[in-house]
């Protein structure tokens, strides 16, 4: 099993896409993962990737206040990452407050939009998203055998408020569905530890990575030769800050940087 490392462009903004691209390259990153650029960027990002040889993930999600403008928005957003040929795709999928039969309605559009696009999707465990807790993601899992996920299993340390220990039967189906991995520690309190390496958060950092470990294991044991992860820590508001200044109480680049040599050698070695 070989783990790929993608860098997400979260928190680069502020650079141009030749700026980023080429520090994620010059980082040893295998990767990139961020929403479809604008129309008027499209070459410019798609020349990039192929100058620094770097693979992409494209992100996209569902939006609006009905199912129809849910469904629309999805199959806009599939549409416009599948021309780009990316190696996946992650959707922030429908909501959290719709109805089971919306929520039913919503993921059978989706994977016929996948299966018209022939490319593979993701449905990230999102705070907001219709996989918001463990228990309910079960169920749209049990349901539908074709749907697969992105493991942000930190979004669900914070909505249950611990570290899932009463959730073991969710985690590995979650697991047997994964086919991406969002590598962010998260603790009972929020979805996103100050700082990965800190003591203080090893007992998150180790359960984690034994999520991790577990989806590797079960790919490798079905004969899939490569998994893509991404250490996706987000800037200030996700990221702790001082109060009165807004100061990031840790630098996300090196943050990132140091998640991504971590998940290198913990998750592939035993």
């Amino acid at each position: 099993m070989r783990l790929q490392i993608y860098k997400s462009l979260w928190g680069m903004e502020h650079l141009t896409y030749q700026d980023s691209l080429s520090q994620i390259a010059a980082a040893g990153y295998e990767g990139v993962e961020s929403p479809v650029p604008e129309a008027e960027h499209i070459e410019e990002f798609m020349e990039l990737l192929r100058e620094h040889r770097l693979n992409y993930i494209a992100l996209i999600g569902s939006r609006g206040k009905s199912l129809k403008e849910h469904i629309e928005t999805f199959a806009d957003g599939m549409e416009r990452a599948a021309a780009l040929q990316p190696q996946l795709i992650i959707s922030h999928s429908a909501r959290d407050c719709m109805s089971d039969e919306d929520q039913a309605a919503f993921f059978r559009a989706a994977l016929s939009e996948e299966q018209t696009h022939g490319v593979a999707v993701g449905h990230e465990t999102h705070r907001h998203r219709a996989m918001y807790t463990p228990w309910h993601t079960a169920k749209l899992l049990q349901q539908f055998p074709d749907l697969k996920i992105t493991a942000d299993f930190s979004h669900w340390c914070c909505v249950c408020e611990s570290l899932l220990q009463d959730q073991a039967g969710a985690i590995e189906l979650a697991s047997e569905r994964t086919i991406h991995i969002h590598a962010r520690v998260g603790y009972a309190q929020g979805p996103q530890v100050p700082h990965p390496a800190a003591p203080e958060y090893v007992l998150e950092l180790r359960t984690h990575e034994a999520w991790w470990k577990r989806i590797l294991s079960i790919r490798q044991a079905s004969g899939v030769d490569v998994t893509t992860a991404t250490p996706e820590y987000g800037p200030p508001g996700y990221m702790h800050t001082l109060p009165f200044t807004r100061q990031p109480v840790s630098d996300l680049w090196d943050t990132c940087l140091w998640m991504k040599e971590r998940i290198g050698t913990s998750l592939t070695n035993d």
